[in-house]
């Protein structure tokens, strides 16, 4: 069993910027990937950002050139940096982690972009 923690979150202007952080019980590094996903009210949940164990990224359309996902192997720790907002970004972010065939989510943390 794999606990993963998110941090960050709060809210902030329109343009603004946050940097989520994604703390992990177990080896990032051994992961087969690691992602950001993120669900506004009465939407789906969607994945935001992705990455591969050997360092490959994937992202959203509508964040492409504004987020940035990263790891901190030492740390097992994985970051969202999150930069000019707008307030369709408003949501609960929550990152998984891929260990083999299982699965493991945090609980989330709270986006609001607002003026």
């Amino acid at each position: 069993q794999v606990q993963l923690v998110e941090s960050g979150g709060g809210l902030v202007q329109p343009g603004g910027s946050l940097r989520l952080s994604c703390a992990a019980s177990a080896s990032i590094s051994s992961s087969d990937a690691m992602g950001w996903y993120r669900q506004a009210p009465g939407k789906q949940r969607e994945l935001v950002a992705r990455i591969t164990r050997i360092g490959v990224t994937w992202y959203v359309d509508s964040v492409k050139g504004r987020f940035t996902i990263s790891r901190v192997n030492a740390k097992n720790t994985v970051y969202l940096q999150m930069n000019s907002l707008k307030p369709e970004d408003t949501g609960v972010y929550s990152c998984k982690g891929t260990w083999s065939i299982y699965d493991y989510w945090g609980p989330g943390t709270q986006v609001t972009v607002s003026s």
